[in-house]
This record gives structure tokens, sequence and C-alpha cells, in this order.
């Protein structure tokens, strides 16, 4: 079919009655489908699936269920006020009329800084849009992503369906031990910021054709920020970070670097298969591998130090075109005997104690660590009144997930000393609550036979995190299952 070919959707997606996520599954499994049969199709008809009311109610609930449900835009509404002040089909009846008769409008985003982790004193810029124009974003992922997924690269991992952080690890622990040893560390400059809004919406042409979705898109690119100092600001180069479409939008402007770098493993490309490898090696001729997880990245090479330079120029120049910049702060290349951090964990190629064996290892990196204790000695200042129920249940909730994400780590001991030192400062805050003595406190959490009890509140306990069990994440390649082939029929 021409790459320009129409391609009515709408018609073709006619389903008997169907529950509202089984309705959008189906839909999102045939785009999907029709997508990865045809590299060079163009979507048309598809601003009636993102209307659609089951569309909405998916979306709706996707929105309400984001931990960001609580935050409110420029009108002041959060989801709970929507749904106790105008009640869910109302809300969403007149925002499927706003949108099929085109008064809908988006709405400049809330500007709100964070600040970053680390300590670093640096703020990251939030814009966090009204419920209205989440819930519309949200309806034009559901449609967009599966298309778009189709054409994604297997060496991006951030922010993609049945995807993780720990698959990027994973990968970077197999090329690293099979000579991959020179990296690329790299990190993007304001990359959500900075991207153009031109060739990022050339990019997204090239796949959509329907003008009212493009101009949806193109109406959240522009809808401006209102700044924590009242300022109304026009967006001329980004996508907020903060925006439910923003990470798929995010995906599509860096899907130029992928596809730019991963170009030599496709079928035909010089690096395609395990000879053509091993023949450029033998002529000296440098090997590379990208991983990247939303705007950071890591280029592994296996080469010379020379070879990882010259892909760094070479990658600075395909992100031009995007309006995007690496860090000159950010971005250094090293040997993984040095060592890098990347998503939080610490990479390296190191000696096995006893043993003359080199293996890369991955370790929990001291920003994370620090920010865990961080969070830790906020619950547990020595002069808290908080409720001692509260102040478990929370500690519970940030060390366990902390600790579920580094567990494929080498973080056993890590774990003990997180565990030990949280012990203490419990002790240290209910002694000063208490005014207890040492005797006390013995007296109260040891047993007749001088074994530690938990500290407990009711039936909440303090639970370790060292008692989750520390395994090797399984590195799962190509076998990554897409969410919507699975359900062809």
């Amino acid at each position: 079919m021409p790459k320009d070919a129409q391609v009515n959707t709408s018609a073709s997606l006619e389903e008997v009655p169907l529950g509202p996520r089984q309705r959008v599954s189906e839909m999102q499994a045939k785009l999907h489908r029709w997508a990865v049969a045809d590299p060079g199709r163009r979507f048309d008809d598809l601003f009636n699936l993102v209307h659609d009311p089951a569309t909405l109610v998916v979306a709706f609930d996707r929105v309400a269920g984001n931990r960001g449900a609580r935050a409110a835009g420029v009108d002041d509404l959060t989801v709970a006020d929507v749904e106790e002040r105008i009640g869910v089909p109302g809300f969403l009846n007149d925002l499927r009329t706003q949108i099929k008769t085109g008064a809908f409008r988006a709405l400049p985003v809330r500007e709100k800084k964070i600040p970053k982790p680390g300590g670093s004193g640096k703020v990251r810029r939030l814009g966090i849009p009204v419920v209205a124009d989440r819930v519309v974003q949200a309806a034009l992922k559901l449609v967009l992503e599966p298309i778009f997924e189709a054409d994604f690269k297997p060496v991006s991992y951030g922010f993609r369906p049945n995807r993780r952080a720990q698959d990027a690890i994973a990968e970077i622990h197999f090329f690293g031990t099979r000579g991959y040893r020179w990296v690329l560390d790299a990190d993007i400059q304001a990359c959500f910021d900075e991207i153009d809004h031109t060739p990022l919406m050339a990019r997204v042409r090239s796949r959509i054709k329907d003008k009212r979705v493009l101009a949806l898109v193109r109406a959240f690119l522009k809808a401006g920020v209102l700044t924590e100092l009242g300022e109304l600001q026009d967006t001329h180069t980004g996508t907020p970070q903060g925006g439910v479409i923003s990470p798929l939008l995010a995906n599509i402007a860096l899907s130029v670097l992928d596809e730019h770098v991963h170009r030599a493993w496709e079928p035909d490309g010089v690096m395609a298969t395990q000879r053509r490898r091993e023949r450029r090696r033998l002529k000296d001729l440098p090997n590379w591998r990208i991983v990247r997880y939303a705007d950071d990245f890591v280029v592994l090479v296996h080469g010379t130090a020379q070879d990882t330079e010259a892909l760094h120029e070479e990658i600075a120049h395909v992100l031009l075109p995007m309006g995007l910049r690496l860090s000159p702060a950010k971005t250094q290349v090293v040997h993984m005997s040095e060592g890098f951090d990347f998503l939080g964990f610490h990479i390296q190629w190191r000696r096995k104690r006893g043993t003359n064996k080199w293996h890369v290892y991955t370790f929990v990196a001291q920003r994370p660590l620090r920010s865990v204790k961080a969070k830790i000695r906020a619950l547990t200042h020595k002069t808290s009144q908080q409720d001692l129920g509260y102040v478990l249940t929370s500690l519970n909730m940030v060390m366990r997930g902390w600790a579920n994400y580094f567990r494929h780590a080498v973080a056993k001991n890590t774990f003990s000393t997180l565990d030990n030192s949280t012990w203490w400062r419990l002790i240290r805050m209910l002694r000063e609550r208490h005014h207890w003595t040492w005797s006390d406190v013995r007296r109260r959490f040891t047993t007749a036979s001088g074994r530690w009890l938990p500290i407990t509140a009711g039936e909440i306990e303090l639970r370790k995190i060292s008692e989750i069990r520390v395994t090797r994440y399984r590195y799962r390649s190509k076998s990554i299952p897409s969410p919507w082939l699975l359900q062809q029929t």
C-alpha cells in the first residue's frame, strides 16, 4: 500500500458490544497488528477512536489511578473534585461533545518545581494539565501508542509497555560480559523542555494522517505554561513533564537516535549477526549497542576509547535536528572497569574477590541510597510525635518499594545495613519519646532468652528488607512480549 494511502480504521473496528477495557484492548490490538504488518502505513479516521465513549472511560480510569490524580491544574480541579462535584458520566459526556464539535481547547499547564534527587539544589519543572486535558491526552495515548510501538526499537526501555529499568540494566550486563566495555554514558540536556516541535510533528505525521488528531497533539504542545509566579508563557519547544502523552512524544522524538545507532543491527546491517560482528573485530572495527531509558542512554562499545569518542560526536550531530544537545556535565566516556551509574545502579567490571576472574557487577549507586536514607531520617526524627503505626507503615512502603527495585543488584549487604540503621533510628526515637533507658528497650524488645523482637505497633510490624530475596534479573532480549500481539484472535 502506498505510504500516503488513507486507512479508514473506524469502520473496520466496529464490534459487538463489549466492556470498555475489552473494546479498547481489541482496538489497540488491531491498530498494532496493522502497523506491524505495514511499516509505511499512515492511519486516518483515528479521531472517532479518540472520542469513543469506551476510550474516554478507560482514559479517565488511568488518570484517576495515577499518582498525580490529587494534583490540580490551572482550574484548581482534582480528579476527586470531578467525581464528587460533576460526576464522571456527565464530565465525560461533556468532554466528548467538546472534542467531537471542535470546541475543546487545551489549557496551559500549571508549573510545579520539584528538587532533583541527590541534593544538587537543581529543580525539575513539571507541567500539570487540567483533568480534562489529562483525559484527552490519555485517550490519544491509547490510540497512538500501539501504532508507534510497532516502530520503536528493542533498545529503548523507558515508558514503554512491558518494559522496565531492570531490562535495560540486564542488557548492559549481557553485552558488558561480552567485550563491550567502553561506555558513552550520556544524558540529554533538558530533553523534555527543548524538543523542537517541527521535527517532532513530522515524525508523528509519518504514521498519522488524521488532521484532527494531529491538531490535538499540536494543541497540547502549544498549550503554554502558567508559572509559579502567575505568568503565562508560550511553549515554543518541549513537551511538559507531567503530561500523560509527554513520555510517548519524547520516545517518538528520540527514536531518531535509536534508529540511527541501531541501524547496524538491522537484518541487512553490518552487525546483524554474530559472524559479522566477529569479522569487524578481526579488522579492528568497533561494534556498539545503545541502551536507552527515556532521555538517559548509554552506548556500549566493543572497541577503543577513540571509537567511543567518535560515536559521541556522531550522536551529538544526530540529535541536533530535534533541537537536543548532550549535557557536557553528565556525558562522559568511561571504561567499565571505572564503573558508571545508570538508572540508580552502579555498573562495574571488576575482579571477583579471591580469584583472577573478572565479571560485570551491578550495585546500588550512592545517589538512590542517600535518597532513601533521607526519607527514613525524615520519618524517624528523634523528636517526632507521629503515630508509631503510621511511621512503621510509611517505612515499610518506602523501604520495600526501594528494595524491590534494587533486588536484582548485589544488594544483600546494603539491605542489611539499611535495616540496621533504620532499627537504631526507631529505637532512638522511641527512647526520646518515652524517656526509656537501654534497660527499658531490652525489656520491651527481647524475649526471656534474649532474642530480639521486631518493632511493632498493634498488628503493624517493621519488615526487614534483608529478607527480600536477591536474584539475578533474566535478560529478556527479544522475548519481551507486546501487550497487544497477545490479544490477537
